[in-house]
């Protein structure tokens, strides 16, 4: 049985590439959800790219990996400073919770320095660009070994 990892991606990440290129790069979130499927495929992985613009959808999809995924790699965009909702949902998932910022939001405005995510990650990538996800995947992979 193929063991899946979610990949969940948060606000505004439907416009990877397009938006603001200067802080967050050219890459696609379809360009990074085909590098990190053949990434997985090295370890005997799925991953499944997931995106929404809904704090409570991204609620509903943490809660149904709770039933048949191995790990969650999340991007919660702007949601990782703001939500105790989406945190809440995490803490219910056992698996291993990586968290991925494209930019390093320590460099970034202040209320962006905290994450709430964070609080329940295993790991966090910030400011490796989309680089970061194939780098969370790349981990991932070793937690699940």
């Amino acid at each position: 049985m193929t063991k899946y990892v979610n990949i969940i991606n948060g606000p505004n990440l439907n416009l990877l590439g397009q938006r603001q290129p200067e802080i967050y790069g050219a890459d696609t979130l379809e360009t990074v959800h085909q590098a990190c499927e053949a990434l997985a495929a090295t370890a005997g992985l799925s991953v499944r790219m997931l995106q929404s613009n809904s704090e409570g959808a991204l609620v509903d999809i943490i809660q149904a990996a709770r039933h048949d995924a191995a790990g969650i790699i999340i991007n919660a965009g702007a949601y990782s400073h703001t939500s105790i909702a989406i945190l809440d949902a995490l803490n219910t998932f056992d698996g291993p919770v990586l968290e991925v910022h494209v930019s390093n939001i320590y460099q970034r405005e202040d209320f962006r320095h905290h994450s709430h995510i964070s609080a329940r990650a295993n790991g966090v990538m910030a400011g490796f660009g989309a680089q970061g996800y194939e780098l969370a995947l790349r981990r991932m992979i070793t937690l699940l070994a």
